[in-house]
Order: structure tokens, then sequence, then C-alpha cells
């Protein structure tokens, strides 16, 4: 039997579109699962698609490691956390020095960069692999973040670059630098994608509540959108979820489906790692507010009743809505690529803020419109911010008039807009000279001799503050 070109553990509905898609491109593929109907059923599947030719399977672990051609390159496809490092350790004493390990499911960043130093010695290879796009993603193609070996990343390489997806021809893939920086960015794409459809709920939320439209109306809005500056797949979908109608109850799906939304950790890991980094990220922060609230459904009918509801259409236009989105994307994007660079400075990873851009361009669930011209102003640009960007400048000194209309109609309305006013506060911020930490300073100085710093003569001062008065 001829060896496979590489391996894959893990037959859920990720890991089997990545395999098909593996496939599909001509490589021939192992694949093993601990439930052997799995292995079967796929390779039904493979075959139904006309694959099968180009597929192994092997449901004996030993076996399947020896399938692959050397150095093994073997993707896993299990649960983040235990199950990860449970496999890791059923792998070790069947590979060979040189081999690799890519971990393609969404571990925490710390993980990989712990388990890359635990293999490393043993000449094990370790890649953490963001994999972006959803199933329909990794079967047709992702955008892939590669982080860990160097060595090991060229080993994969043909394999992955084959099946990432293609923007104008050019691959969405990168090996991005070491340990755990593939899957941090891939942490913070998600962080990113939390806050993007956050501010899409935030505006269908005005339309709705305060504009009385109904989700027709609604889609055929963002359809429309989905053609101008704000073109991406999450406008794009949220059409098409917009005029979806239940067949049971002939009602807009949207309109029966709970308003409880779920979330898996990498929100919540994008948001520490920000406030670890000292990077302000209050959108994706927001984001991540708004599904936490959103799961206490109860508490929020109760409140209702208890306080009230605001009745009646408010005073906005559908000009000014897509503006605002399009200011708090800017803020939201700019706040990931901030996050980015600064843990890039902390970690040594050397990560090139553009080739992420690029990578972004297609395949992945934030791929839009403006990812492009992210890419061409951080290849040109020094800056790490984008509203420090011209191109960018100009779209917000365009499109945060129209955003902080919003938010003001929004408080009077008594509609929640999380994200879209976090993102405007953090906009006022940072383009203020001079803020009020100052009293921050003081406060902190006089009830904890914490010191502070005067403007022209230095730092490490402190106040002669007056006695505090019973």
């Amino acid at each position: 039997m001829s060896k496979a070109d590489i391996g894959l553990i893990g037959l859920g509905v990720m890991g089997a579109n990545l395999a098909l898609n593996i496939a599909e491109k001509g490589h021939t593929i192992a694949v093993n699962n601990r439930s052997t109907p799995k292995i079967d059923a796929f390779v039904e599947q493979a075959r139904a698609e006309g694959l099968a030719e180009r597929v192994l399977p092997e449901a004996d672990l030993a076996a399947f490691v020896q399938s692959v051609k050397k150095p093994r390159s073997i993707i896993i496809m299990v649960k983040a956390g235990k199950p990860v490092d449970d496999m890791i350790e059923q792998l070790l004493p069947l590979l060979d020095e040189g081999d690799a390990i890519l971990e393609c499911g969404n571990s925490l960043f710390s993980d990989t960069q712990r388990r890359f130093d635990y293999l490393k010695p043993k000449g094990i290879g370790y890649l953490g692999v963001g994999v972006s796009g959803g199933a329909e993603g990794a079967r047709h193609g992702p955008s892939i973040m590669v982080g860990g070996s160097k060595a090991q990343w060229h080993d994969a390489e043909a394999v992955l670059t084959s099946i990432a997806a293609k923007f104008k021809g050019e691959p969405c893939v990168a090996w991005l630098g070491e340990g755990g920086a593939g899957h941090f960015v891939k942490t913070i794409h998600n962080g990113i994608e939390y806050g993007d459809m956050q501010m899409i709920a935030e505006v269908y939320g005005v339309m709705r509540d305060g504009l009385g439209m109904d989700a027709a109306a609604c889609a055929g809005v963002f359809k429309r959108w989905n053609e101008g500056p704000l073109n991406s797949y999450l406008i794009e979908i949220t059409g098409h979820v917009l005029e979806a109608i239940d067949s049971e109850s002939d009602r807009p799906l949207v309109d029966i489906i709970l308003d409880r939304a779920g979330q898996k950790g990498t929100g919540v890991w994008s948001a520490i790692a920000a406030q670890e980094l000292g990077v302000p990220a209050t959108a994706i922060e927001g984001a991540v507010a708004a599904r936490s609230i959103s799961s206490r459904k109860q508490e929020r009918i109760a409140a209702e009743a208890l306080y009230g509801k605001r009745e009646g259409k408010v005073d906005i236009s559908i000009d000014d809505l897509e503006k605002a989105l399009l200011a708090g994307k800017i803020v939201s994007y700019t706040q990931g690529f901030s996050v980015i660079a600064r843990a890039s400075e902390e970690q040594g990873w050397g990560l090139e803020l553009a080739t992420i851009a690029k990578i972004w361009r297609a395949g992945c669930i934030i791929r839009s419109r403006f990812l492009d011209q992210m890419a061409s102003a951080f290849a040109g640009d020094a800056a790490t911010n984008l509203l420090m960007v011209p191109d960018f400048a100009e779209l917000m000194k365009e499109a945060s008039p129209a955003l902080r209309r919003v938010v003001a109609t929004g408080a009077l309305g008594e509609l929640p807009l999380i994200c879209l006013s976090s993102a405007l506060s953090y906009f006022d911020s940072y383009r203020q000279a001079r803020g009020t930490a100052n009293l921050i300073q003081g406060q902190r100085d006089f009830f904890g001799s914490h010191g502070f710093e005067i403007e022209g003569r230095g730092a490490d001062l402190h106040g002669d503050w007056p006695s505090l008065v019973e």
C-alpha cells in the first residue's frame, strides 16, 4: 500500500471536511478516529464524492502512524484541553524524530506554547494551526494561521497551501511565528468576529425595535450594504439569515430563534489576553459581555417587567446606521491588530500585521472588503494602530459622526448598543490629547503613596496631601 502524504485524527464535522479537502486537492490522507463507525461513515462519504482512492482508513493508531510518509505530519482534530494532551501522549511512542503534530482546533495559545516546549527536546515538532471558515471553509478553503516549528511547517506547507482559500490566486495561509503564535492570532481573529457579530446585531436591533422594520426589510438593507463598503461574509450571511422563513410556522426564522447566544471561549480568551497585555479591546469585551447578558433570559424578562420598556420609533437614518457600523468595525479591527502587535513584542514572534490581514482576506469568518486595504496599509505604514493610518483616518473622519448620532439615539431610545458605544468611547479616548488619568494618579497616591509623574519634571514624585478629615 502506498504511504499517505499526511494523517488526520478526529473525523467530526471539521475534521472530516478538512480531510475531504486534502483528498480533493490530490493528496493521499490517512484517517483515524477513536470510533470505528465514524471511520466507516467517512469512507462512504469519500466514496460518494469520488475521493476514496486517496483515503487510507486505519482504526489502529500504530498502523495509522506507520501509514504516513516520513517526516510525518499528523493533524489532530479533537476537543481542546485535556483531550489534546491525551492524544499527544498516545502518539509520542509511535512517532520518530522530525515528525510533527498539527493541532488544528481552537486551543488556548499558552497551552500550545507549553506543548511546543514539551515536544521540542524530544525532536517532535508541534504546530498550533488556526483554521477559520467553519465547516464550509474546512471543506472548500479555510484561512490558515500556523505557529510552531518552521522546519515542520515546511514539511506540511505543500498540503496546507493547496487546501487554503485563495484571494486573487494568493493562498490565505502563512507561518506566523514560533510556539503559540498561530493559535494566538486565531484567538484574536475570533475576538474580532465576536465584536463584528455583536455590532451587526445591535444595528439590527435599532432597525427592529427603533425603526419598526420587519425581518424582510432588514434583510434587504443588509443585502444592499453588502454591495458597498461593508461588503463582508458576515454582512452577506446576515441578509440570508434575516430572509429565512421557518417552514413549520411560516414566520421569519430569526423571529423564533431564542435570543440567548452561546460562546466557546475564544472571545473570552481574547478579552483576557488584551487585559493582560494592557491593550484596550473594548469592542471585544463589549461583545463578550453582551453574550453573557443574553444568557440571563429569565432575569431580563423580570427586569423589563420591573423597569418597563420604551415604545415608539427613533429618528435615525439607514445611511447613519451603515456608517456607524463601518466606524465600529474599523475600531474593532484596530483593537484586534493592536493586541496582536503587543503580543508579538512580548513573545518575540515577529508577527507581520500585513501578512495576517492578507490571510484573512478569504476563507475566514471576518473576511471583508477592507482587509485588503488593511494589508496595504500595514505593509506601507509603520503604525500598528489603524486609526493613525491615513486611509483609515479619512474613513473614520467621515463615518464617526454617524456612529456618534446612532449611539446617542440608542441611549435616548433605550436601545442597547454595548459594542457600538464602547467603540465610540475608545475612539474618543484615543484621540484625546489631555485625558483624566491625572486625577486617578493623584487619587492613587493620596491613599497608597503610588507616586506619579509631573510633566516636564520627572517621575516618582509624591504629593503633599492634606490630612483626611474625620
